[in-house]
């Protein structure tokens, strides 16, 4: 715990167990704050959102076996999504291993469980391992590609005393472009008559740099829902999260004479399209080399860190000017942009009234936290965000449960930055249990539960398919009385003016407050 202190981590998640006593021992010293979840799957996802709102890790700390498998789904999220997160568990003790005596939360190779979901799976055999796996750990957060770890350690090696005092290792810097391949890319794009900037979270450190990148070379941006935001969703060249959209693939992305694809994996998840149509020339910026060549192959592969790439690019285009192509890029992105709202139908016209609502009464700082759900997919094209890391999303794996425990993993982050959950009624009910943790933390967290009694994005393909319904309208709860049972509070809004002052209440409160939203209630279709 002393050592996790020196890398800068404040908290961690958990449930304490037998197996898990030692941590607690210095749990208690008061340089680490445990922060107890309702469930260790609750646990790893605020360790989750933790990651995705700041760029750090989160830390979950669990038990031996079903502590580790109740985390696991989250290491899955975070390995889709390029999240750091760092998972420490225990373990049966060291002399049982491959015995099969069916010992205590025995699982027989534990590592092995969470190996596929991690950059790294370690368990420690000695203490004098542990500096050292630490380090590989945060080197991994810091200057390659984030992904999760876990370092499992059996009850018997934390129970050994320690003499000598851990120290922190500073993690290596990004890696830097080559500048050759930058120069090819800068002439490449100068000579494009549509280029499209293409953006995943993996570019979030180009905040500074793509707008100007974008304008001098006249091109549009579109991004995945982890890139949402690293250009403002109000740019006159930024299409949000529109790559899930058909008039982008349509108008765009196959028309397009040179593609410039920055930290994103292009992966079928980002569009719902199992591979994209290139009409012409791709350039990717990636830290990962091995998504260059993978399912779309580039002309110009620049591996390093997006970041240090594009303030070189940005040199690199020096006074180049391509007015005439941006000129056209804004009109069309105005055009799509009206289209995409326009051409809304069912549920998604609710949907889009409800985060236009959402955004009229929020600041431009306010993170939301979101489900796997239908007004979630709604907001990756039409709730604008103005920053990276605002618009939470588990894209890659697509879990169901994460939204209420990722916002309280980033309010727990960013005490001072406004947070909202966004879930569906049937995900809200994998981890509604958390509601607890955020009352004992007296978090002014607004979470909008939207109703239509059903996993309805599978009813609503199950119905396009001509399959019968199963299992995707169940029984719901009085979510009201479940909140307030959880010591929250809970409203029901009936107007668009009540909605808008519930959200100011809310952010008003010392504990998180339920907000039900029912499709088809009479104020969102009027």
């Amino acid at each position: 715990m002393k050592l996790l202190a020196k890398y800068g981590i404040k908290e961690v998640f958990g449930i304490p167990g037998v197996h898990t006593l030692e941590f607690c021992r210095g749990l208690n010293k008061g340089e680490v704050t445990h922060i107890q979840a309702r469930n260790e799957q609750g646990a790893g996802f605020m360790a989750e959102g933790f990651g995705r709102a700041t760029g750090k890790p989160g830390v979950a700390l669990v038990i031996s076996g079903p502590g580790v498998t109740n985390a696991t789904t989250a290491l899955g999220q975070c390995y889709a999504d390029s999240i750091p997160m760092l998972l420490i568990s225990a373990e049966t003790p060291s002399s049982t291993h491959g015995k099969g005596w069916g010992e205590l939360h025995e699982i027989t190779e534990q590592a092995a469980v969470t190996r596929p979901l991690t950059a790294m799976s370690e368990v420690v055999t000695d203490p004098a391992q542990i500096p050292e796996l630490f380090a590989m750990a945060f080197e991994i957060f810091s200057s390659k590609r984030p992904r999760p770890v876990h370092i499992s350690i059996p009850i018997d090696i934390l129970e050994m005393p320690v003499d000598e005092e851990w120290q922190a290792v500073k993690p290596n810097g990004l890696p830097a472009p080559d500048e050759a391949q930058v120069k090819q890319a800068a002439a490449m794009l100068k000579e494009a008559k549509q280029p499209l900037i293409m953006v995943g979270g993996g570019a979030a450190g180009c905040q500074n740099t793509l707008p100007d990148v974008a304008e001098k070379l006249g091109a549009l941006v579109v991004s995945s829902t982890a890139g949402k935001g690293i250009i403002p969703d109000d740019h006159p060249l930024a299409l949000g999260g529109g790559v899930t959209c058909e008039p982008v693939h349509e108008n765009l992305i196959s028309r397009s004479d040179c593609v410039l694809a920055i930290g994103t994996e292009l992966a079928q998840p980002d569009s719902f399209y199992s591979t994209l149509k290139f009409n012409d020339k791709l350039i990717r910026i990636d830290i990962d080399p091995t998504k260059l060549n993978d399912l779309h192959p580039c002309d110009i592969g620049i591996v390093g860190d997006a970041g240090l790439a594009m303030e070189r690019l940005l040199e690199e285009l020096g006074s180049h000017d391509g007015e005439a192509v941006r000129v056209a890029a804004i009109e069309a992105a105005s055009d799509i942009r009206t289209a995409l709202i326009s051409e809304a139908e069912g549920s998604s016209i609710q949907h889009i009234k409800l985060l236009a609502m959402l955004r009229d009464c929020t600041t431009e700082d306010t993170i939301f936290a979101t489900d796997a759900c239908q007004i979630a997919y709604t907001g990756a094209y039409a709730m604008p965000v103005m920053k990276p890391k605002q618009w939470l999303f588990p894209s890659g794996y697509c879990a169901l449960g994460n939204a209420i425990p990722n916002a309280i993993g980033a309010k727990t982050a960013l005490p001072d930055t406004p947070v909202i959950a966004i879930a569906g009624d049937g995900g809200s009910m994998f981890t509604i249990q958390e509601l607890l943790v955020g009352a004992e933390l007296e978090m002014p967290l607004p979470i909008i539960i939207w109703n239509n009694n059903a996993y309805k994005q599978i009813r609503d393909d199950m119905d396009r398919s001509g399959i019968a319904r199963v299992g995707v309208e169940g029984l719901s709860p009085d979510f009201l009385m479940l909140a307030r049972a959880c010591r929250c509070e809970a409203v029901e809004p009936n107007s668009v003016d009540q909605f808008k002052q519930v959200i100011k209440d809310a952010f008003a409160q010392n504990k998180p407050t339920l907000i039900l939203v029912n499709e088809d209630s009479d104020w969102l279709k009027s």
